[in-house]
């Protein structure tokens, strides 16, 4: 897919759900920063926009995907909400299982705050996540929609500090 493309982007993928399962559960939040050094930009896809065709838009020139516990959620609640097998288009590295070599353990958050990577939103985890979600359908809450969305571009920002710190190329 991103063969011939002369500026191949990293792209750092972290995703909202309203739970933990695809058969019950949905994609709120579809985050996506990809960085080559020049053109870094950050991609949301949000409620009805998380589709197919809008995440391999969204994915378009990324060489390889990096996620945290991305193996064993994220691609595989995409596949089975959207039936999109990123690990079959695109090279994946979840960086959790770099961590556990070096002795880091815990959630994204935990690693995060072991490594000293800072977050503006203090406090704020995967089940604030959901409950900001439904905040925001069922009351129309922008602040709502506003804090999960800080929280996930920081999360998918924070994937790439915690690949440098990592001393990944």
């Amino acid at each position: 897919m991103a063969a011939g493309n002369a500026s191949l982007m990293d792209a750092y993928l972290d995703i909202e759900t309203t739970g933990l399962s695809c058969e019950y559960a949905g994609i709120t939040v579809v985050g996506i920063y990809l960085v080559n050094g020049i053109d870094d930009r950050l991609v949301q896809l949000v409620g009805m926009d998380v589709t197919a065709g809008n995440l391999l838009e969204s994915l378009a020139g990324a060489n390889k995907i990096y996620t945290y516990n991305g193996s064993r959620f994220d691609l595989p609640f995409i596949q089975g909400s959207l039936d999109v097998d990123l690990e079959g288009l695109f090279s994946h590295h979840d960086l959790m299982f770099d961590c556990w070599r070096r002795n880091l353990y815990g959630g994204f958050k935990a690693v995060e705050q072991q490594m000293g990577i800072p977050r503006k939103l203090q406090g704020v985890s995967g089940w604030d996540a959901v409950r900001l979600w439904w905040q925001y359908l069922d009351y129309g809450d922008l602040e709502a929609l506003s804090t999960l969305l800080e929280y996930n571009r920081e999360d998918v920002m924070n994937l790439k500090v915690l690949r440098e710190r990592l001393g990944l190329a």
